[in-house]
């Protein structure tokens, strides 16, 4: 809250002792140096920067247990509630049959803001909510701006990709039957390994990070919430599949967001009530205000981790009493520091060495992980390119926008967090929490619960696809029936939630946090990026080539970040294998190793494949229907040859403009302002705070105006389809001719 002169509350030139919590003589020095760096709308000694906020007490919760688990079984089956219901409904009003095709591809009929709305809750992991607000609290803006830059192109570039599955792959259920047509059976096993292992990562990675939120706001057993969350995502999963998964990811974005416009507006645009003068103010409410606070934290004396303090009391000293999470001093605490110390730079060297960790891991999150080429195979012909930069640019406001007005007010608020805390995704609640008292948890934990639902059911689909036809089909039973999919798909559902389980309790056992397994993506997944993405972009990548970039490349990254590790002082150990550096170099090796073999492979041996060899040697499952599906939509012009290749060139220009724009021109273009002056981090401000507005009402709003038909049939019980005048009626993807008398006859 800004001071003032005159006004109620703190005022600019009055000196205070905070109700003799803090010595007159100390806040005199607190007051003088914020005269002394230019303060005008923050009075420094409305905070006792000898005492951080407290944001969890020890040996108790900010929330309840069992309101904990309340929430857990609460929105789990709320939500399984809402979902099965429109579940039921589009099956009922939508006239489409439910069999295996429409389970594993929701029909291939899905819309521009669906899918939209379906790669934002796929790709807000925890992660993103948690481990890109401790980079901000690390870092400053240049955590959470490469955060977010670093892991939206994927979504853009892939956007290429989902056009390509769509002219040369139509069929395809899985991206591994368009390695196992291509390249042959050790292609597919190598590549079945890398896909698996993205699954497993991302699945364990979501459920540590909630858990360990889960257990320290409410409580709530890590074992306990490892099984109940995947579990609460199985009566949705397995009654409906694919589209109940993008209908409950759509529920869980418009939460998400709407929780994101109210933080992002608390922490820029709104004031609490900081009139009493006797206890420090926790409020912030401007740009400005943020702004003044940190630049006084930078320059206040290097203080970090815990501290012995004096404690006063109506002015006299009664004793002493320690902190475990002062953070106090220039950027970067514990790493390069930023220029001029600023957490408001884009001048800071580990922030822009995290940005390059990011945009490698990231690609191998998104290039080999299944759900994202579900989601493309899903989608309409005309929706799936624009669904993917709708989907891209709405995410990025996620950790730009959240992560940073949450990671700098853990900092300007002056909250106790270690770097423990950080490092398990703390800095969200405890900056929440600080902010609007235990109701901040509870919202935290209700964004958090949001994605971890929705990944969690993609997730879980995405890899029963897997097994279901690269297993099952293709090595047990290739005369599978449609029924008889439908039915592995959902055991291997069942299966995969409690795999998610285990592997989050095995990574929280051997002492792995969110970080940690978040930086080692890279490492992992790296050197498959672009043999998969060769098998549908390039004609010109041989199998033998393709699986030595991925083999070798994954090798090269794990000896290189183990190598790199070993040179810090106690050796290779978990805290030395998630050095900045040691992560780095094992990255970028997976990545360059991989493409280097790939590029020789084209010029040396080019392939020269047909690709008419995908469009007959991928079947649809015969025996309930899923035969006649159409795979392009029924005479839909956006499905022409001409259409998909006018629409490739439409991704192509706009997917590397964009990541031009975020991962280039952006940053140069802040390079000269070196530490933000405040009307810079005002604009940056306004920015984030517009572009989560924007980004909120358009992802929520756009998939109901596409689906305004369907709507108006369940409000007028038509299963035939309404209309008001005459027009085509377009339903996820079937058409009829309606007349506008037969529409005054279905309102009667």
């Amino acid at each position: 809250m800004s001071c003032g002169y005159g006004t109620a509350g703190f005022q600019c030139d009055v000196v205070y002792d905070l109700g003799g919590t803090v010595h007159p003589t100390r806040a005199a020095e607190m007051w003088a140096l914020g005269q002394k760096i230019g303060l005008t709308e923050f009075n420094p000694t409305s905070v006792n920067w000898d005492s951080p906020i407290q944001w969890k007490a020890a040996g108790s919760n900010i929330v309840p247990e069992g309101t904990g688990y309340g929430m857990l079984f609460g929105f789990g089956l709320g939500l399984t509630l809402i979902t099965v219901i429109l579940t039921f409904l589009e099956n009922k009003f939508g006239d489409e049959e439910n069999n295996s095709e429409k389970f594993n591809t929701a029909g291939r009929s899905v819309k521009t803001g669906l899918t939209g709305s379906v790669i934002v809750s796929q790709w807000t992991w925890a992660a993103t909510l948690l481990q890109s607000s401790n980079v901000a609290w690390n870092y400053g803006i240049t955590g959470p701006f490469w955060y977010a830059a670093g892991a939206t192109v994927q979504i853009l570039l892939f956007g290429i990709l989902a056009i390509e599955v769509k002219r040369r792959a139509p069929n395809a259920h899985t991206f591994l039957e368009i390695i196992k047509v291509r390249w042959g059976t050790v292609a597919h096993f190598v590549f079945l390994f890398f896909g698996l292992s993205a699954n497993l990562i991302v699945s364990s990675m979501l459920l540590l990070g909630g858990c360990a939120v889960y257990k320290d706001v409410a409580g709530v057993s890590v074992y306990a919430s490892s099984f109940i969350i995947p579990l609460l995502t199985l009566i949705y999963t397995l009654m409906g599949g694919l589209k109940a998964t993008f209908l409950a990811g759509y529920i869980h974005t418009c939460v998400i967001m709407a929780v994101l416009i109210l933080f992002v507006s608390t922490v820029y645009g709104y004031e609490f009530d900081c009139t009493d003068t006797s206890k420090p103010c926790t409020s912030l409410g401007s740009a400005s205000i943020v702004y003044e606070r940190l630049q006084f934290l930078i320059a206040l004396p290097k203080r970090t981790g815990t501290q012995l303090v004096d404690v006063y009391v109506n002015g006299s000293l009664a004793g002493n009493t320690s902190f475990v999470g002062f953070h106090q001093g220039p950027a970067n605490l514990g790493g390069n520091q930023n220029r001029q110390g600023s957490y408001l730079t884009m001048m800071s060297l580990d922030g822009f060495l995290f940005g390059i960790i990011n945009i490698i891991g990231n690609f191998g999150t998104v290039f080999v992980d299944q759900s994202y080429w579900q989601s493309a195979i899903a989608a309409k012909p005309g929706a799936a390119h624009k669904g993917y930069i709708l989907g891209g640019m709405v995410w990025f406001t996620i950790p730009f926008a959240l992560a940073t007005a949450l990671g700098l007010a853990g900092n300007a608020l002056n909250v106790d967090l270690t770097s423990g805390d950080a490092g398990s995704g703390l800095v969200p609640p405890a900056a929440a929490i600080a902010l609007f008292g235990s109701s901040g948890g509870y919202l935290v934990m209700t964004q958090l619960t949001m994605a971890i639902l929705s990944t969690g059911s993609a997730e879980c689909i995405a890899v029963s696809s897997l097994l279901a036809y690269d297993v099952y089909r293709t090595y047990i039973n290739p005369e599978a029936t449609g029924g008889q999919i439908l039915f592995i798909s959902r055991v291997f559902v069942a299966f995969w939630a409690i795999m998610m389980a285990v592997a989050s309790i095995v990574l929280y056992e051997t002492g792995l946090n969110l970080g940690w397994v978040y930086n080692f993506m890279a490492i992992a997944l790296g050197s498959a990026v672009f043999p998969v993405a060769g098998a549908i972009y390039t004609d010109k990548l041989d199998s033998l080539f393709a699986i030595v970039a991925a083999v070798v490349g994954m090798a090269c990254a794990l000896i290189v970040w183990l190598v790199v590790a070993s040179t810090y002082e106690g050796g290779v150990n978990v805290a030395n294998t998630n050095q900045l550096y040691a992560q780095l170099g094992g990255g970028v090796t997976a990545l360059g190793v991989s493409l280097i073999i790939c590029a020789i492979g084209c010029l040396v041996k080019p392939m020269n494949y047909d690709f008419n060899e995908m469009r007959t040697g991928i079947k649809l499952v015969v025996g309930d229907g899923g035969e006649n599906t159409k795979v392009l939509g029924e005479d839909d012009p956006d499905a022409t040859q001409e259409a998909l290749q006018r629409a490739k060139q439409w991704i192509f220009n706009y997917g590397w403009g964009y990541t031009l724009v975020l991962c280039v021109a952006w940053p140069l273009a802040c390079v000269p302002l070196g530490a933000f002056g405040k009307s810079s981090f005002q604009l940056w401000a306004a920015v984030a705070l517009m572009w989560g507005w924007c980004a909120g009402l358009l992802i929520i709003l756009l998939p109901i105006y596409e689906s305004w038909d369907g709507i108006l049939r369940v409000m007028y019980c038509s299963p035939g389809g309404f209309e008001k005048s005459s027009s085509t009626i377009v339903v996820e993807g079937k058409s009829s001719e309606s007349s506008s008398a037969n529409a005054e006859s279905a309102q009667a």
